[in-house]
């Protein structure tokens, strides 16, 4: 009973570690295409800033370039860099949180294996075939 018990509270902890470890994976991803906007938005502002104020400057949509006054264009990446720094802010946040879960749910399946070494002496067997 006991260990059918065991086996079942092992199960659940290894789907919450594969969730743990998606969300992870898919936060880690989200930083890195917001670090990517962040140092675009930061470039391009560079590349504005050096431009003389009535520098004709475009704004492309698709296919399509739309004539924009620079100071436009300034404030648009401006906002873009702010916004991409407050992302990557909130998603190291998540990230941090996600790792301590992880390594909670980590802790816990040792500890239960630790308790019951004929559940893990099984999950080994299962694992070499």
């Amino acid at each position: 009973m006991a260990e059918e018990a065991n086996r079942t509270a092992f199960v659940e902890l290894q789907g919450r570690m594969i969730e743990t470890t998606a969300k992870l994976k898919q936060v880690q991803n989200q930083m890195r295409g917001k670090e990517g906007e962040k140092k675009r938005a930061y470039l391009t502002l560079e590349e504005l800033q050096q431009l003389a104020d009535n520098t004709n400057t475009y704004k492309s949509i698709g296919k399509l370039f739309v004539l924009e006054p620079k100071s436009v264009m300034v404030a648009e990446q401006e906002r873009k860099l702010k916004d991409s720094e407050t992302a990557i802010t909130s998603m190291q946040s998540s990230k941090e949180y996600l790792e301590k879960q992880l390594v909670e749910v980590e802790s816990n399946i040792r500890e239960l294996l630790q308790q019951d070494p004929g559940l893990a002496r099984q999950i080994m067997s299962m694992s070499v075939i």
